[in-house]
């Protein structure tokens, strides 16, 4: 038996100890899935449809518990929490829509004396491992598209943060069927246990390294991977006047723990002063313990800090934690802007992965653009100006799978949100996900 202790990343102090799936856990999971995914695909996809509606309501109805327990994990602010919650009862209504849908080649007579047409195929067992930073989100958004498409799925959620799986497995227990979904708690270990067992397809939210191990071991079966961002921010002389402070809201929203937000601010010569001073007033009035939670763990402090400290950045400005009372011994990192730096400073070329944002002064336009794709990230970006023309011409250029305009980080489920490079590849949100959970078989027939 192995025991995993977390700890609450407000305090410091460990959490009730669970034990860790190994293999004869993974191993009846993943059996009994594959067993349960033949009765859930054949249901027609209104009575699809209509379970997944029904878990979405029990979710919302349930608000509460899911909201406390990812402030247990995470220590997101109850608004945050309160919110991440909401935003999964609505990724898990769109797809119930999705699952009635039908997007497939043309079909009809392509030859002649021949009628031919798509049949769109379920994979069969989905594994799902998610990360930490949006534990219940991060899941819905693997679990909708893969349940729409007629798959079943066994959830590994972060060693961190298993709380709100656990309760999402009750209660896809009894809304959508025994063991359309089972949720494996545990630590790496489980992990390539599962990535190693006989689920039909992977797909994985976590860090690059991370995904290059799961694509290894995952062979030749379908893998979809989101793997961070490190996100540029291109600010223009004739940016809006709310450009820093809707910066700053989004860097230091879920601690900077969010793969799309903004890492790394890109300006002109003529605008770099004043972006460094406008970014340094809005984030510093950005408290951590009031207006954001805590890191998550040891380990993403631990690497927090060491980013900062490699930085040779010449200008640096430092906001204030305020933690609660004892909780001192939590994971607060304060919001911080970097600025005179080299292009190859750790705190570039590194995704921080916290309320951290670097600014670089680019030459030009066309060097602003070298610095947005010059590192090894290319998740999303976006673009700061009042120049519509402008503006649409670098979001073209920009090498990213996601970019913004005059905005950062906003998002809806009906709209596409992928990796290029080594942020990954796959999609997930919008009804293009569902094809990362489907494999078409053509059919054709001879008429005569």
């Amino acid at each position: 038996m192995t025991l995993l202790t977390p700890h609450d990343p407000r305090t410091g102090r460990p959490r009730p100890p669970y034990q860790a799936a190994r293999e004869k856990e993974v191993t009846a999971a993943v059996e009994a899935a594959a067993a349960a995914q033949r009765a859930w695909a054949a249901l027609p996809p209104g009575q699809r449809s209509r379970r997944l509606l029904r878990l979405a309501d029990r979710i919302e109805d349930r608000a509460d518990a899911y909201a406390e327990a990812l402030r247990t994990g995470t220590g997101k602010p109850a608004a945050e929490a309160r919110g991440e919650v909401e935003g999964c009862a609505d990724v898990l209504r769109f797809y119930a829509g999705a699952a009635r849908t039908e997007v497939s080649p043309a079909a009809g007579r392509r030859m002649d004396g021949r009628e031919s047409w798509v049949r769109w195929e379920p994979l069969g067992v989905v594994a799902a491992v998610v990360p930490w930073n949006y534990p219940l989100m991060m899941a819905m958004w693997r679990l909708g598209p893969a349940l729409a498409a007629g798959n079943t799925v066994v959830l590994k959620p972060a060693e961190t943060t298993p709380e709100t799986a656990l309760l999402l497995a009750e209660d896809a227990a009894g809304l959508l069927g025994e063991d359309v979904v089972r949720v494996l708690p545990g630590d790496r270990e489980t992990g390539v246990l599962l990535v190693e067992s006989a689920v039909d397809a992977i797909a994985f939210t976590g860090s690059t390294a991370g995904g290059l191990d799961v694509a290894y071991r995952a062979g030749l079966r379908p893998v979809s991977l989101e793997l961070g961002g490190n996100c540029a921010a291109l600010v223009l002389p004739d940016a809006p006047a709310h450009t820093c402070a809707s910066l700053a809201a989004a860097s230091v929203f879920n601690a900077g723990q969010s793969c799309a937000a903004p890492a790394r601010v890109i300006t002109l010569p003529e605008n770099h002063d004043a972006v460094v001073e406008g970014l340094a007033r809005e984030m510093g009035r950005k408290v951590a313990g009031v207006d954001f939670g805590p890191l998550n763990n040891p380990d993403q402090a631990a690497r927090h800090d060491r980013i900062l400290a490699e930085s040779r950045a010449g200008v640096r400005h430092t906001g204030r934690t305020e933690p609660g009372p004892e909780q001192d011994g939590g994971y607060w990192r304060p919001s911080v802007v970097l600025a005179d730096l080299a292009e190859d400073d750790p705190a570039v070329v590194e995704e921080v992965f916290g309320p951290v944002l670097t600014v670089q002064r680019a030459r030009d336009l066309a060097h602003a653009v070298e610095l947005a794709n010059g590192v090894r990230q290319a998740l999303a970006a976006s673009v700061w100006s009042s120049d519509v023309s402008t503006a649409l011409t670098l979001a073209g250029e920009l090498d990213a799978g996601e970019t913004w305009v005059n905005c950062h980080l906003d998002q809806t489920p009906e709209l596409p949100h992928g990796g290029r490079k080594s942020s990954g590849h796959g999609t997930d949100l919008s009804t293009l996900a569902l094809a990362d959970y489907q494999r078409p078989k053509c059919v054709t027939v001879r008429l005569e």
